[in-house]
């Protein structure tokens, strides 16, 4: 199994979410600690916000946090949101199958059933799994972040 890039920012930048709640989190932190592309960072955060997943604040001080617990939030259905239908094999969209096998093919079943076993795993995993050894992934991206500037006093 392979996934996009894409559905690894969108668990990247949850789980950095996690790990700073309730602090919001900047596109600029996930880019820069990731070594991602702010403009796929900004994508991601905004499909996630209007899936429910994460609360945005525009402007100079604004960022994203968890709309939602961590415990509850699904790691397989973020994939289900970012990747869409798993077609591994094209036999598993009846729409632009070509095989004349579909149906009968033990290959086409199989492959369904390793995609229900990984997707089963996913949906045993939530966000806060993912960012449960807290402690050791706050030493790793600690010297990656941007430090944020305090206002300016009076």
């Amino acid at each position: 199994m392979k996934l996009t890039s894409y559905s690894n920012y969108a668990l990247r930048s949850l789980q950095l979410a996690a790990l700073k709640a309730p602090d919001l989190v900047r596109i600029d932190d996930v880019a820069r600690i990731h070594n991602l592309s702010r403009p796929h960072i900004t994508k991601v955060v905004h499909e996630l916000g209007k899936a429910g997943y994460l609360d945005t604040l525009r402007g100079r001080n604004g960022g994203f946090r968890l709309a939602q617990p961590s415990e509850q939030i699904v790691v397989g259905d973020v994939i289900r949101i970012t990747e869409g239908p798993l077609d591994i094999v094209e036999c598993f969209n009846p729409d632009k199958n070509t095989c004349p096998l579909m149906g009968i093919c033990v290959l086409s079943r199989k492959m369904q059933e390793a995609t229900a076993a990984f997707m089963a795993v996913l949906d045993d995993l939530t966000i806060a799994d993912i960012a449960a050894n807290r402690g050791q992934l706050m030493d790793r991206i600690a010297p990656l972040e941007i430090p944020r500037r305090e206002p300016a006093s009076p």
